[in-house]
């Protein structure tokens, strides 16, 4: 995983001084151009890495090897817990070393850290078809700032039909899924997610963020994500789906696949979301050699007259389809 990769290779020039590419390849067993580029992310997050071209050259901290990371400054230990803290990407190992790293920061700094390491959330998963790979939008950095300092801002915003408003919101994270990016938001209407990418301006204030108690970026994003789907995706069906198809189920329906027990007769029970009978019924036709639907009797029914129809247009003439 990038992230772990990520606090190695610093770790690795904190105990060695100075590394090269071919280093950090070997050390983490990657390719020279994947531990080049590492080295290049945490120097463009801000983390204080530099380069030294020539012979006995390589990749340094600023300051020399050190044992700790006393030597960062307040926003470059921000930018490093960006880099290596997405709740929805961080491993076990990975919080537990992040625990240790604010523990080695002065303490100053230790609240700005933890806050940037809880205040973005890298859900992989699109909404619906995948997107081609895009920039990071215009105002993401700022709206990073203003979530880690706790202040609110006053945002002029394009909703999807492109009608431009301006509010004051109060940042709470920042979430990637897929290649788009939203901010997370306290208002006065409640927890509301605003697409950066229609954001048409940025103004940070003095007035402090009302964040809600016991708030959790990841937790709330969960929920959001949910009530998304069932708009999205409001049917639900039923089904028993042979072993060897799981694969090609899964490639075709991502997300929407939720899993469930063995049956005795070897299938695995599935269930699946779609928007309606005639628009999934359609889609699953082509799965019917290893996938029957359950329920509803709607979507079961719609498949008999897609397979009528199928057989009308293409069977030899003369052939009959029992009813």
């Amino acid at each position: 995983m990038r992230i772990d990769r990520l606090l190695a290779v610093l770790l690795l020039l904190q105990r060695r001084g100075q590394v090269t590419a071919a280093d950090v390849a070997e050390e983490m067993e990657v390719s020279e151009r994947t531990a080049r580029r590492d080295l290049e992310a945490l120097m463009m997050a801000g983390v204080p890495v530099y380069s030294v071209a020539g012979r006995g050259g390589g990749w340094r901290l600023v300051g020399g090897a050190r044992t700790d990371l006393t030597g960062l400054t307040a926003d470059e230990a921000r930018a490093l817990f960006l880099v290596a803290g997405p709740a929805a990407e961080a491993t076990p190992a990975v919080k537990a070393a992040l625990r240790k790293l604010v523990q080695a920061l002065p303490k100053p700094f230790r609240g700005p850290a933890e806050t940037a390491a809880s205040s973005l959330v890298v859900d992989p998963k699109h909404w619906g078809a995948s997107w081609p790979a895009q920039q990071p939008p215009r105002f993401l950095e700022v709206l990073q700032e203003a979530t880690i300092a706790g202040v609110q801002v006053q945002l002029g915003y394009n909703d999807r039909h492109g009608s431009p408003s301006r509010r004051t919101i109060h940042p709470l994270g920042v979430v990637v899924k897929g290649p788009a990016w939203y901010v997370v938001s306290n208002t006065d209407e409640g927890i509301r997610t605003f697409r950066i990418d229609r954001v048409s301006s940025v103004e940070l204030t003095d007035e402090p963020v009302t964040r809600p108690a016991d708030f959790d970026l990841g937790a709330t994003w969960r929920q959001i994500t949910e009530e998304v789907n069932r708009i999205r995706e409001p049917l639900e069906i039923d089904g028993l789906c042979a072993s060897d198809g799981m694969g090609k189920l899964r490639m075709t329906l991502g997300d929407r696949l939720a899993i469930g027990d063995t049956a005795e007769d070897g299938r695995i029970e599935v269930r699946i979301r779609g928007y309606n009978e005639y628009a999934l019924a359609g889609e699953l036709a082509g799965l019917v050699e290893w996938l029957e639907i359950t329920a509803p009797v709607a979507v079961r029914d719609r498949l008999v007259s897609i397979g009528r129809s199928l057989v009308d247009r293409y069977s030899p003439a003369g052939l009959s389809v029992p009813s």
